[in-house]
């Protein structure tokens, strides 16, 4: 079994290569919907609230997604203390998934901070989804209705896209018009073939 991580710039399309993935069978591993499912967790949620120093809780006791994302994206310190609370576990949980795929040649672990977090040195390979940042404002602000200084806020908390690009082993290049299941196969294949 190999492992492989699926990463890029907040607004490249991820999910849309994933879903490629997927359709030739191949497992995925989605970090942030796993990471979303710990904020239903009532002892989770307060460790998040006393490591960020509080107010990051609703009435009810659930987490203010939106106060969290404030202050995270404000302070790269808190940042980095919460992936250090949410990561290990999301790698963990993933390391499980991957053993119930025991069968599969290589299983697709998704995360937009792949190589911020260091997944990218616990994976064998690591393939990149690249488009180019104002095509990415443009998508981002038609999909989450946000401001551009707040998304590129949330962008200054990630790599450059284009280090990203370098770094990877394969890229896959997601503008629209772009044979992007064609590009999908050929990783496939490639990765098929790994010792």
């Amino acid at each position: 079994m190999r492992h492989v991580a699926l990463t890029g710039g907040i607004g490249c399309g991820k999910t849309t290569v994933l879903r490629e993935f997927e359709r030739l069978g191949v497992p995925c591993f989605v970090a942030d919907d796993v990471a979303a499912a710990y904020y239903r967790d009532p002892a989770f949620v307060a460790e998040v609230d006393h490591l960020l120093g509080g107010g990051t809780t609703t009435v009810d006791g659930t987490a203010d997604k939106q106060a969290i994302a404030r202050i995270v994206f404000a302070d790269k310190e808190k940042l980095l203390q919460l992936n250090a609370l949410v990561h290990p576990r999301v790698w963990s949980d993933y390391l499980a998934f991957a053993q119930r795929h025991g069968g599969a040649p290589y299983c697709l672990f998704e995360s937009a901070i792949a190589y911020e977090y260091g997944f990218d040195r616990l994976v064998d390979k690591v393939v990149c989804v690249y488009v180019e940042k104002e095509e990415r404002l443009r998508r981002l602000a038609e999909r989450d209705h946000v401001g551009r200084e707040a998304l590129e806020a949330r962008m200054r908390n990630q790599l450059p896209a284009e280090e990203k690009m370098m770094r990877a082993d394969y890229v896959v290049l997601n503008y629209e018009g772009n044979p992007r299941r064609r590009q999908v196969e050929y990783i496939h294949r490639m990765l098929k073939k790994l010792p």
